[in-house]
């Protein structure tokens, strides 16, 4: 049984409302921060969890908070990022709708430590149930003072606005989001400056994502020691991962980090449906794919990096061998097509080509010299964009391509894909 971190309170009745909240030693960790810690032990403190971000990058918190200069002679922000459009990727909405106030706890707790008096929480437009919600707790908090105007008796200010997106996967990664935030196009900015540096409206800001700042409040009222003996060495602590696709039980799990991926699919999802095994999405529709040979790979940053993929945004996608590869490859890079925001030609024009290729090759008019153009289209994305969407939009190609060639020769010589041409077999 893992321990719980994030989730541990989430099936109490009642619980994001601030009166249950506070009865389950809510806001305790925030009054811990405020009393026992200067901003700066603070940082330090959460430099010791270990706590890393949970938005795909992995990079740990507290050095990440002591980027931002201390007297900058200008406002500094935070900047949440609840964008969550990933697909298959489906905790932050969860953590939203049912913990808002751990969320604004661990949203005090950094704004403290980084001396930050004013907080955005970017939350995806089509969660609006989840807006409403985080709105009814904004005004609880504030009205019980653990947001608002000198915070429980300290010197510390917080306002809080929850800014609604407009429904655009693009906004999901950090520069794009403070464009939008602006009332800008949400375009993806050329870094450097970094936000640390020169984030919202040119001044210093810290962006972290939902699972990241609701992990806070925990380690406040547990321990940075006790956070750091949970994971491995060099992940610490527990993630939420969204697992989904062919698996008899998809949902979020909380596990600690260092799990298998066979303990998620086969323990917590209760096995493979409609099939066998075939292939792995271990970190949403932008990281490469795995097969069954990597069942025993552990989920954490490092060994999911070291298999050849990445952890990503925690949603793990699981695929039957009833499945084409190819078709799969397809669906995903209509997705990436779409959400493209065609600032970056490689990318606007690359996605496209991906799609007209592969739609050409599963309508039956592939080509074998097709292979060699997914491939330099591919390489034409890869590396030459602002953002990671088009290298996410290869990244489903070329693991196909490294695990499943013969799925695409099949299309590029006979027209159909390998399954279709078992069944033809099976009836003459």
């Amino acid at each position: 049984m893992s321990t719980l971190v994030i989730t541990e309170l989430m099936d109490i009745e009642g619980i994001d409302g601030i009166d249950t909240y506070v009865k389950n030693k809510g806001y305790e960790g925030l009054k811990k921060a405020l009393k026992e810690y200067t901003p700066d032990e603070l940082i330090e403190y959460v430099k010791a969890s270990g706590l890393r971000g949970r938005g795909g990058a992995g990079f740990p918190t507290g050095l990440k908070w002591s980027f931002v200069p201390k007297n900058p002679g200008k406002p500094k922000y935070l900047c949440v990022n609840c964008d969550e459009s990933e697909p298959g990727t489906c905790k932050d909405r969860d953590m939203v709708t049912y913990l808002p106030h751990q969320l604004l706890e661990g949203i005090a707790i950094c704004c403290y430590a980084v001396g930050i008096n004013q907080a955005f929480i970017y939350i995806r437009g089509e969660m609006l149930e989840g807006y409403e919600i985080l709105e009814k707790a904004v005004e609880e908090a504030v009205q019980r003072n653990f947001l608002g105007d000198n915070i429980l008796g300290t010197d510390f200010s917080l306002d809080v606005v929850v800014h609604r997106g407009a429904g655009a996967y693009i906004c999901g990664e950090e520069s794009a989001l403070l464009s939008s935030l602006e009332g800008e196009r949400g375009f993806p900015r050329l870094k450097p400056p970094f936000p640390a540096v020169e984030g919202l409206y040119a001044c210093p800001t810290v962006i972290n994502n939902v699972e990241t700042l609701s992990t806070l409040p925990a380690i406040m009222r547990k321990g940075a020691e006790w956070y750091s003996s949970l994971g491995t060495e060099r992940s610490k602590g527990t993630r939420v991962l969204c697992l989904s696709g062919h698996v008899n039980k998809p949902g979020n799990y909380e596990l600690e980090l260092g799990a298998s991926m066979r303990h998620l699919i086969e323990e917590c999802g209760g096995g493979v449906m409609g099939g066998e095994l075939k292939a792995i999405i271990p970190g949403g529709a932008s990281a490469p794919m795995l097969t069954k040979e990597h069942l025993d790979v552990a989920l954490d940053f490092e060994a999911i990096a070291a298999a050849g993929s990445m952890a990503g945004s925690g949603a793990v996608i699981v695929i039957n061998d009833k499945t084409c590869i190819v078709k799969t490859c397809l669906n995903l890079d209509q997705f990436f097509e779409e959400e493209s925001c065609g600032k970056c030609t490689p990318c606007r024009e690359g996605t496209k080509w991906l799609v007209d290729i592969l739609t050409r090759m599963v309508n039956g008019h592939g080509r074998p010299e097709d292979i060699d153009l997914l491939k330099s289209v591919c390489n034409n994305i890869l590396g030459n964009t602002f953002c990671p969407l088009g290298d996410s939009a290869t990244s489903c190609i070329m693991s196909a391509f490294k695990y499943f060639p013969e799925e695409f020769e099949h299309y590029a010589h006979h027209g159909c894909s390998i399954l279709e041409g078992k069944k033809e077999m099976a009836k003459s």
